[in-house]
């Protein structure tokens, strides 16, 4: 299917107003839209705008709190927990970011378990907060099942992602975000969307046998085998069993359903380098990390050696300026309402 650029403030503007007109504050909307078209300059497409469509149903059948009252439990000096009352993930993710951050401009560490939760769209975001402030970012969230166990054939664990985000000094952070399978689900639903076939290690059918098309994919493979396994379980515990919420097979799944609260946990950390180094130091020699990981000789078939979330650093450059380019399905369905 045919794809369509948009300038990227056009492209947060028409999800923001797609939210807003199912009743979505307008605060909170743009939080979502700037989330997802974070997603989408990152050439990250799967947690893109098109997940509009499905968030605003979630809305209409009841699946997501309009108005949620998120309310903070300090468990410790470092520590807390924000339930988040079945609202918008991003909304509540941003904001446990923010506390976390704050704990950790004072005490050094800061460290907040989320319960109550929705999708939050790409951790990238949320350690990028934490980047900002030249603070390290940690991030991590379960998701309902759809990965099979290493050696299984039906799905336990969800895609489980984990981000990392370092602060340098002359340099972009360095962030690594990455799921626990081979990819996020929304790979496959961009193939069924843009008509394309995908690799044979990405899912596997309703018989555990992998596959290229992506219309028939039940669930996915971890990465690495067991390597990928064993991070999913260590994610389910840090943002399931650690906080208090669900794990694995016992949470609500994303797609159907939609009248229910999902209840998802989600584990956020951000540390202050302050509390270990001189900060001038730690930046400095992150820079010196970047250079030396550059110089590099590149195999063959490679221009450059780059580091985690290079490549996505440059499409968010490039889509800047050339606009971002979006499913034509995806594009139609965020315009149908539009105004003239």
């Amino acid at each position: 299917m045919a794809e369509v650029l948009v300038p990227f403030q056009e492209l947060k503007d028409l999800c923001a107003s797609k939210l807003v007109k199912v009743g979505v504050k307008p605060e909170h909307a743009e939080i979502v839209a700037d989330v997802l078209v974070h997603a989408d300059l990152r050439g990250v497409s799967s947690h893109g705008v098109l997940r509009t469509e499905h968030y605003v149903r979630r809305v209409q059948e009841g699946g997501i709190n309009l108005n949620p009252n998120i309310a903070v439990k300090e468990t410790g000096v470092v520590t807390a927990i924000i339930d988040g009352d079945d609202g918008f993930g991003h909304v509540i993710s941003k904001y446990a970011m923010e506390h976390a951050i704050k704990k950790a401009k004072e005490k050094g560490v800061g460290v907040v378990g989320v319960i109550n939760s929705s999708h939050c769209g790409a951790l990238s975001y949320y350690v990028k907060q934490a980047a900002e402030e030249n603070l390290i970012g940690i991030a991590m969230s379960h998701t309902d099942k759809v990965v099979v166990p290493f050696g299984g054939a039906k799905p336990f664990f969800g895609t489980n992602p984990i981000a990392y985000g370092f602060p340098a000094m002359k340099h972009k952070p360095v962030i690594l975000d990455m799921a626990t399978s081979n990819v996020a689900f929304g790979k496959i639903l961009h193939a069924r969307e843009t008509g394309k076939s995908i690799p044979a290690d990405w899912g596997v059918d309703s018989n555990g046998r992998p596959t290229t098309n992506p219309y028939e994919v039940e669930a996915l493979l971890p990465f690495a085998g067991p390597k990928g396994y064993g991070l999913a379980m260590v994610v389910d515990i840090f943002s399931g069993i650690l906080v208090g919420a669900a794990f694995g097979p016992h949470i609500v799944p994303m797609y159907g359903e939609y009248n229910k609260k999902r209840k998802l946990g989600h584990f956020y950390c951000a540390i202050n380098p302050a509390a270990f180094i001189d900060v001038h130091s730690f930046l400095s020699n992150m820079d010196r990390m970047i250079d030396e990981i550059h110089e590099c000789q590149p195999a063959e078939g490679f221009s450059k050696v780059m580091v985690p979330g290079e490549p996505e650093q440059l499409h968010e450059e490039e889509r800047m300026k050339n606009g971002v380019p979006v499913p034509e399905s995806v594009y139609n369905y965020l315009t149908q309402d539009r105004q003239i």
